[in-house]
């Protein structure tokens, strides 16, 4: 795979070229249906391991993502110095825990230096990182970091909150418990009135989240 730019790969922390080992995945799920007590050759459960293989390549996609085939030179040279904010970028991932879902949404900003990024792009790299087994504390940063390392921009925000069902159906049960978690780069960090005005911005007709 090319190494145009190290540093970019290296904050996006691709993972593998490695496809996923499906037939693996559904004798494991398959163990599992055995194990709790099930009959994997019911109706019901007959295909069950083939959907739960599939279920986990498209959920944990972000480990083979190529962060230059997501950006696809998607980057502009823009005489533009003002913050740029994507905010509500709903995103789904894979607590590395319990293997269970956490879904938010998201919200990044970032300061350009005579680089800007394509619209869609931004909620593409939420989805790369989100798309492997996480922690959302984990999971804010990378998303941070790579923008940083992509555009060298002022400064970058990145505000995600979400339910975890970790913690919804299991353990303490609080459903209507919400993680809020920042990363702060640059002048996001330095200069107050920069992160007042991205915070403003955010909370401005924020809708709550509802399952």
């Amino acid at each position: 795979m090319p190494k145009e730019n190290d540093a970019v790969y290296k904050a996006a922390e691709l993972i593998t070229d490695k496809e996923v080992d499906c037939d693996l995945l559904e004798k494991a799920t398959r163990n599992i249906l055995i194990a709790i007590g099930e009959d994997p050759e019911r109706e019901g459960l007959k295909r069950t391991p083939e959907r739960v293989s599939r279920m986990y390549d498209e959920l944990l996609s972000g480990y083979r993502a190529d962060p230059f085939k997501l950006v696809n030179q998607a980057l502009f040279e823009v005489g533009y110095d003002e913050m740029v904010i994507v905010r509500d970028i709903e995103f789904y991932s894979m607590c590395e825990h319990h293997m269970l879902p956490f879904i938010g949404r998201a919200h990044v900003a970032y300061i350009p230096q005579g680089k800007v990024i394509g619209l869609s792009k931004i909620p593409r790299i939420v989805d790369m990182f989100s798309r492997r087994l996480q922690v959302q504390e984990r999971l804010t940063r990378q998303v941070a970091e790579f923008l940083d390392e992509l555009l060298h921009p002022t400064g970058v925000a990145v505000v995600m909150e979400a339910m975890h069902m970790c913690s919804m159906i299991r353990g303490v049960r609080k459903h209507d418990a919400r993680m809020t978690t920042s990363a702060m780069l640059g002048s996001f960090r330095t200069n107050m009135a920069s992160r007042m005005e991205f915070l403003d911005n955010i909370s401005r007709g924020s809708e709550a989240l509802h399952f």
